[in-house]
């Protein structure tokens, strides 16, 4: 087993992990079919493993290759942070990334953020679209858009509002149905919600009460999702206050029993704070989302 294997080596071989072939690592990497091969030979060969078997339905990994693959996405990251760094402390250009729920990362980091790469030309932008919370300590992104206070010292986050939560039906869905006038009206109602629980949700079952998997008539856990259905005049679900001002269709039910809100933060690594265009862009949506929320 050599100690010097190249770092293309093991790029090659995430590539090839999540194309699960040859040729589909070859068009993602730019690379010819045989080169990525080559790549492949000279890691197994320098790391004294078999990486993968071929099967019908394409290469297969084995599990020394599966047990490789977390650390080897670490490193990608970093090195993708240290060479995001590298472009981006004296000038504006280069690459940010962007973690965010897909609601705010679709329907209102856009108007944000194009102004910038029209400022900036030379700045690129990478959206993170989860509801899951991406690892700011481990440079997994740049910038955070969260729902929660980040409690780690070596964050700078910065307070942007307030985001109002309401539930909300299509007019013509309740044309049908009726509008329930009361908590316990809901139980006839088509339900729209969640899957898989989560603490946010937990918490607002116990608001609520029996806000539980059970009670929803279309259960997933993609916001965007929802939303639609609940547009498509499917049931009643949650919606964004500012976002459900936008469709005249849509009619907010239950006002003072369904409210919440949630306190939205904008969050990066301290060692960013100088860095030109982590910064230009921090401070690009602390002011967009103070003047939408707060």
């Amino acid at each position: 087993m050599t100690t010097s294997i190249p770092w293309d080596l093991y790029r090659t071989f995430l590539h090839v992990l999540n194309a699960q072939s040859l040729s589909g690592a070859a068009r993602s990497l730019g690379l010819t079919q045989p080169t990525v091969g080559r790549h492949i030979s000279e890691l197994e060969s320098g790391l004294g493993l078999a990486l993968f078997t071929r099967s019908q339905s394409g290469l297969q990994p084995t599990d020394a290759a599966l047990q490789l693959r977390s650390q080897l996405e670490e490193m990608q990251h970093a090195a993708a942070s240290i060479e995001r760094s590298a472009h981006g402390h004296s000038a504006v250009r280069g690459a940010v990334r962007i973690s965010a729920s897909e609601v705010v990362g679709v329907e209102i980091l856009p108007s944000i953020l194009a102004p910038l790469r029209t400022k900036y030309p030379e700045l690129a932008i990478e959206l993170v679209l989860s509801d899951s919370v991406q690892d700011l300590l481990g440079r997994e992104v740049d910038i955070a858009v969260r729902m929660t206070r980040p409690q780690q010292d070596l964050l700078l986050a910065q307070r942007v509002g307030e985001v109002a939560l309401g539930f909300y039906a299509h007019k013509e869905y309740l044309a049908v149905q009726g509008e329930p006038k009361k908590l316990a009206e809901l139980a006839s109602h088509s339900l729209v919600g969640f899957d898989m629980e989560t603490p946010f949700l937990r918490a607002a079952g116990e608001k609520f009460g029996g806000w539980k998997r059970e009670i929803f008539a279309y259960r997933c856990d993609s916001n965007l999702a929802q939303m639609a259905l609940v547009r498509a005049g499917a049931g009643i679900g949650g919606y964004q206050v500012g976002l459900a001002s936008r469709d005249k269709n849509l009619v907010r039910i239950l006002q003072k029993e369904m409210h919440m809100t949630m306190t939205t933060w904008v969050t990066m690594h301290s060692d960013l704070r100088n860095n030109a265009r982590c910064r230009t862009v921090f401070d690009a949506l602390v002011s967009g989302l103070k003047d939408l929320w707060d």
